[in-house]
């Protein structure tokens, strides 16, 4: 771990540090801060005006000083003068409560209490799409079944080494790269990691993946329905519980013989209860996983140019089954499907620790599980939640979920209601083309 950074810069030929956080829409903000003055900004953060990023502050706030989390730096591989730092925002003295790392710090520290270690691995998918973003980059990319291409992925192969190669100089342990479901979509995986770590890499990796396709005169992008008709980018969240953290965990706490369905596909009571609170809470999850107006172009689709969305639209539940919103692969863990590509990188993690916590405190139960394909049988399930159809209904399902807005903190579930408002108003007072088309000769 590293603690003294102006050592390290010496050591490692840094010449500056990016000191980061990332603001309640996900945006990444940072301040480039010379090696020779970081000494300084270890102790006391840079200075940053919250209101000039998507945080509820105001011009009248004092400053807002982001600290450097030593134990997060990274050397940019492709530019290692340069190193990047996860921090923590604080304010008088005091962390601020909305920001979202915060938010997960502090859900990782109660689960800890606990005896509980939340380790999580994501699935980042993204387009490479051309400079302008409008089309994809690769013309020749067209087949109607593109998933797992290889002439498709090899005509990629500069940029997606290039990232993997990284990875592997970072140590994090990448295991496997491919052409997703959609036309110029891509998804590379990790290995899984504590919670917080986890967070920093998906925010990290995000930064690094649009970087490096610039570099090469191409557009990544996160969003989750970048192109009509094609598969959108999900981000499922792979999630097991520990004894420990990092490398002192022996057991996983979600491994087991339970009773009942959940036993039956390899999870213990707390797994059966951690995945109750991810069910009982999901509507409200939602605002959270899916943050966007255009996340519900994802998990409401219809059927895309491959055949399948791969994404949920109902509460449900099953064994190894890609067609619900969670799906137990395997014993001691399960992936929550229902995360698009603009989930906020902690936020996201802090969600299904706050929900997981929850069910175990209340012992809830997950519910039937569904053995069926939902895709061609969902109409037979009775019983289940659909999912929010747009991001107004999902912020009002979070709204009303009283006991997930104080997991999360009650100043943090106020400055997103209240941003995120604002952000329905703005899409909604603005007037469309297709308004236009379909009502002029009304």
């Amino acid at each position: 771990m590293v603690k003294d950074l102006a050592r390290f810069a010496k050591e490692n030929g840094v010449k500056y540090f990016m000191i980061s956080y990332t603001d309640l829409f996900g945006g990444q903000r940072a301040k480039l801060v010379p090696a020779e003055a970081i000494a300084d900004m270890q102790e006391d953060g840079a200075g940053f005006a919250g209101f000039a990023t998507w945080l509820d502050l105001t011009p009248a706030h004092p400053d807002m000083l982001a600290v450097p989390d030593s134990s997060s730096v990274i050397q940019l591989p492709w530019k290692p003068e340069v190193s990047w730092l996860a921090s923590n925002c604080v304010m008088e003295g005091k962390g601020v409560a909305q920001a979202p790392r915060n938010v997960l710090g502090r859900l990782i520290d109660e689960a800890a209490a606990e005896g509980l270690h939340v380790k999580t691995g994501i699935e980042a998918e993204f387009f490479l799409l051309t400079p302008d973003g409008k089309e994809i980059s690769d013309p020749f990319d067209t087949a109607d079944k593109p998933c797992y291409d290889q002439q498709a992925v090899m005509r990629r192969y500069d940029v997606i080494k290039e990232i993997c190669d990284y990875m592997l100089q970072l140590g994090w342990g990448p295991y496997q790269n491919d052409h997703e479901d959609a036309n110029g979509q891509f998804e590379m995986n990790w290995n899984y990691d504590d919670a917080m770590v986890t967070a920093d890499k998906h925010s990290f990796f995000k930064f690094m993946t649009k970087s490096v396709a610039e570099k090469h005169g191409f557009r990544a992008t996160f969003m989750p329905k970048p192109i009509e008709g094609l598969t959108g980018n999900g981000c499922h969240a792979h999630i097991s519980v520990w004894d420990a953290p990092g490398a002192k965990s022996k057991t996983n706490v979600f491994a087991g013989k339970g009773d009942g369905p959940t036993g039956e596909v390899g999870l213990s009571e707390r797994g059966k209860w951690f995945l109750g609170g991810i069910m009982k809470h999901a509507s409200a999850l939602a605002a959270i996983t899916n943050p966007t107006v255009n996340s519900y172009k994802r998990i409401n689709a219809p059927r895309t140019m491959s055949g399948a969305t791969w994404a949920p639209n109902t509460v449900t539940w099953t064994g190894n089954n890609r067609t619900h919103m969670v799906r137990v692969p395997g014993p001691g863990r399960f992936e929550l499907r229902l995360p698009d590509g603009a989930a906020n990188p902690y936020l996201l993690q802090a969600v299904i620790i706050a929900a997981g916590l929850d069910g175990i405190r209340s012992k809830a139960d997950p519910g039937r599980r569904w053995d069926i394909d939902m895709y061609t049988e969902g109409h037979k399930v009775r019983g289940a939640p659909k999912l929010p159809l747009n991001m107004l209904d999902a912020l009002r399902e979070y709204d009303k979920d009283k006991s997930l807005k104080a997991a999360m903190g009650e100043e943090f579930s106020s400055a997103y209601l209240k941003l995120k408002h604002k952000e329905w108003n703005s899409f909604v007072s603005h007037f469309t083309r297709w308004e236009h088309d379909h009502t002029l000769d009304i």
